[in-house]
């Protein structure tokens, strides 16, 4: 990435030359060292851009590397301060710091600048959210819907695959032709390039078979297998409306969503015997506690069903 590559954020906008060609520098390393995203890197150079923005008004001036090593605590806390009046929620706060924490741990790691605070600014605590799963006869009758076409038969084969081997959506839709399964096993490359393998069922195999042999695009080792009407790879936008089409055609909660076909995969199979640590691993989860979750979301449907039918509730 040349230093006069168009930035698609505001990290550049406003801040000394040094700062700037400092920051293209570690966006390139972002992409060629780390393998980021372009979505990834793009979030987190708009992180970015926002802290230099809060810096310039503050200090009223642009700021420059020397700036960025003398940001005190109070000038961090300040910054949050600012995010939470302008709405941002927890969550998005706690990204924000994070971009702008991964900019001055690699500028400490390269011995361009250190700066000791920021490693005693606290990450704000995200509200505990748990995963919304469809119900089993929802999912079910959600990836058994008439297809008649080429694009119904993709969007079936699609949230039949999310659904049947607990995938992430752009896991789903970054396979090639070449990725099809083999011998029962799906190869999914899946965050920080972790590869697995995850047994494909009969039905979702035959779901792809229907997709494919109705497709009108040649099929190539390197070809997508999830094409959109236009030769292209499918993009993500494109599949959610698919779904909040058949939402709507199903009666079916907003929370249906293709990610939450990947929390009823794991729902799902934690209710019919599998334990956690085989969930953990088709699902590429690399902590534990995040594959927990799902304990929780049976032990609310549980207390559900207790209050419900108890004898001694309705007394």
């Amino acid at each position: 990435m040349a230093s006069s590559t168009r930035i698609e954020d505001a990290a550049l906008a406003g801040c000394a030359p040094d700062l700037a060609d400092t920051i293209l520098r570690w966006r390139r390393w972002l992409v060629s060292e780390k393998n980021m995203s372009r979505h990834t890197v793009r979030a987190y150079g708009i992180d970015l851009g926002q802290f230099i923005s809060f810096l310039t008004h503050h200090h009223g001036r642009s700021p420059c590397l020397h700036d960025i090593g003398e940001t005190s605590l109070s000038d961090f806390r300040a910054w949050m301060s600012r995010r939470t009046m302008d709405g941002a929620s927890a969550a998005s706060r706690a990204r924000s710091l994070s971009g702008v924490k991964n900019f001055l741990g690699w500028l400490d790691r390269q011995g361009i600048v250190h700066n000791a605070a920021i490693g005693i600014v606290r990450t704000p605590k995200k509200p505990h959210k748990l995963p919304r799963p469809l119900y089993e006869k929802q999912a079910i009758e959600l990836v058994h819907i008439p297809s008649e076409d080429w694009v119904s038969l993709r969007n079936r084969a699609l949230f039949t695959l999310l659904y049947g081997c607990g995938l992430r959506i752009n896991e789903a839709l970054s396979l090639d032709i070449r990725d099809l399964p083999r011998d029962g096993y799906l190869r999914v490359l899946g965050k920080g390039q972790k590869e697995r393998m995850v047994p494909v069922l009969e039905i979702v195999e035959k779901s792809l078979t229907n997709y494919r042999t109705e497709c009108p695009f040649a099929e190539t080792a390197d070809r997508p297998l999830f094409m959109g009407e236009r030769g292209k790879r499918l993009q993500q936008q494109i599949a959610q409306k698919a779904l909040r089409e058949l939402r709507m055609e199903l009666s079916l909660p907003e929370t249906a969503t293709p990610h939450a076909l990947r929390h009823s995969f794991a729902t799902h199979l934690l209710q019919n015997g599998a334990n956690l640590r085989e969930i953990q691993e088709l699902l590429g989860h690399a902590s534990l506690s995040t594959t927990q979750r799902y304990t929780d979301i049976n032990a609310e449907e549980l207390m559900k069903v207790y209050r419900k039918a108890h004898p001694r509730n309705h007394t």
